[in-house]
């Protein structure tokens, strides 16, 4: 166990250090002169000079990958070139919203998903199953800015019962953070459970005629407990990687949700440093993005062996 959880620590430093490079070297390889754009079309050469250098980009690029590591190690991921507020400041208030939001979609992705697999599964070639499948189907299909619009259309203007848009902290008010943030989870939940379902199907069929299921239903053992304690159990590694990198995908890509029902997140922030071309606030939320995927697939491999214990991360069986 522990000469595993070195060779993953090991092999996610090295993940990050790659990605830093990489993101850094593509922001700087955007079209266009970024302190002109700070400036502004009608700013003498002398401030956009100044702005150069006040941002290190007269810098050989080295230097400015040099500088900017040893800072980001120190907590210092710079100030914004929009708003001039510290980074880490404004990623602190948006990434609490986008997490509270992510959470909930996933909580409702697993329950919808992890359910219908399961009895699409145990129901086979039944109307139960094609229903599971043709809305797993139309959950995959269906775009999250249309479905969001919709959402809104009936439920905060045709029937008013919830709010179209707006944020309010679980902490500060947990009833109404939960009516701010159904719809939005339910827009981003729903593909995912699509797909959750799709996987949990499949791995549950492969399971329920496995050799160990057929000796326990022959042992007599109850339905209930095949399915739930047999099979379900060992489908839950395909379930498992599912959840862990689309996790990370609902951290980085709620922009559009985010957009559609006003929420100020990481997915707002992010599109915002991009169309201003905020060097320092791009760097910020990639370098935190990276740090979360790193940290869940990290996650999700060690808890493979407290889901399945024939997985032994100690040798050479993964």
């Amino acid at each position: 166990m522990r000469r595993y959880l070195l060779r993953r620590l090991l092999e996610s430093v090295v993940t990050f250090v790659l990605v830093t490079i990489v993101v850094f070297l593509g922001v700087r390889a955007l079209p266009g002169d970024p302190a002109r754009t700070l400036a502004g079309e009608e700013s003498d050469p002398a401030t956009v000079a100044q702005i150069r250098h006040d941002y290190l980009l007269d810098r050989p690029l080295p230097v400015q990958y040099a500088r900017y590591v040893l800072k980001a190690l120190t907590g210092d991921l710079g100030r914004s070139a929009r708003t001039g507020l510290p980074v880490r400041s404004t990623i602190g208030h948006a990434l609490p919203v986008t997490l509270q939001l992510a959470m909930f979609a996933m909580v409702i992705a697993v329950l919808i998903g992890v359910g219908s697999g399961v009895v699409a599964a145990v129901r086979r070639r039944t109307a139960t199953e094609w229903a599971a499948n043709s809305v797993a189907l139309l959950g995959l299909s269906v775009p999250n800015f249309w479905f969001g619009l919709m959402l809104v259309l009936v439920f905060a203007i045709a029937f008013p019962i919830l709010p179209a848009s707006g944020f309010v902290s679980l902490f500060d008010d947990p009833v109404q953070s939960f009516r701010h943030l159904l719809l939005p989870a339910i827009v981003l939940g729903t593909a995912l459970a699509a797909v959750i379902m799709r996987q949990t199907r499949s791995a549950m069929l492969e399971a329920l005629s496995a050799d160990y299921v057929r000796t326990a239903r022959a042992k007599g053992l109850g339905g209930s407990r095949v399915v739930l304690g047999h099979a379900l159990r060992n489908s839950l590694i395909v379930v498992v990687t599912i959840v862990g990198l689309q996790l990370g995908v609902l951290i980085s890509g709620a922009v559009v949700t985010e957009q559609i029902f006003v929420l100020p997140g990481f997915g707002k922030l992010t599109l915002d440093a991009v169309f201003t071309r905020d060097y320092p606030m791009i760097q910020g939320v990639v370098l935190v993005t990276t740090t979360a995927y790193i940290g869940i697939n990290l996650f999700v491999d060690l808890l493979y062996s407290v889901i399945d214990p024939r997985i032994r991360v100690g040798g050479a069986v993964l």
